[in-house]
């Protein structure tokens, strides 16, 4: 496969099993459609919420990390590999940032919204264990950079 110029390898799913699984959003077609956009390149930007990797006891990803790319059906699709990754304030996420999350928002606020909206949800309040989380400018966000590093096969 080749993305932005550059020739995409393959890895067999058996050689990468054991990296950490990474999924995007809950499965469903909104997982679908971030999967096709880091597949087809336009998402190479990802905002997670502190509070998750604190609820689930993980150490924040580090620059270098690689993982699978689950799609809805919880298949490998590709492996991933974090460039950068750093903490802030969700009302200081960048314009750049919320471009390269390739989710075609045409502005800051209606990123912030529907991020705000999702992370509010129902299905993210259970992941949570909060019924009653909420999210504002000074909620602390993960910022991840990373690329498709390999296509996983079967």
């Amino acid at each position: 496969m080749t993305m932005a110029n550059r020739q995409i390898p393959t890895v067999k799913a058996q050689d990468v099993a054991n990296l950490p699984k990474d999924e995007f959003a809950f499965p469903g077609p909104g997982r679908d459609c971030l999967v096709e956009a880091i597949l087809e390149g336009r998402k190479t930007t990802t905002t997670s919420l502190m509070a998750e990797f604190i609820h689930d006891h993980e150490p924040l990803p580090a620059a270098g990390r690689r993982t699978l790319l689950l799609n809805s059906d919880d298949q490998p699709v590709a492996v991933l590999r974090y460039a950068s990754v750093s903490v802030t304030r969700l009302g200081l996420v960048t314009p750049q940032h919320v471009l390269n999350e390739g989710e075609d928002y045409k502005s800051l606020p209606e990123w912030r919204q529907a991020h705000k909206s999702f992370w509010t949800s129902e299905n993210m309040r259970q992941a949570l264990d909060n019924p009653n989380f909420t999210v504002d400018d000074q909620t602390l966000v993960v910022l991840e950079t990373f690329y498709v590093a390999a296509m996983v096969v079967n």
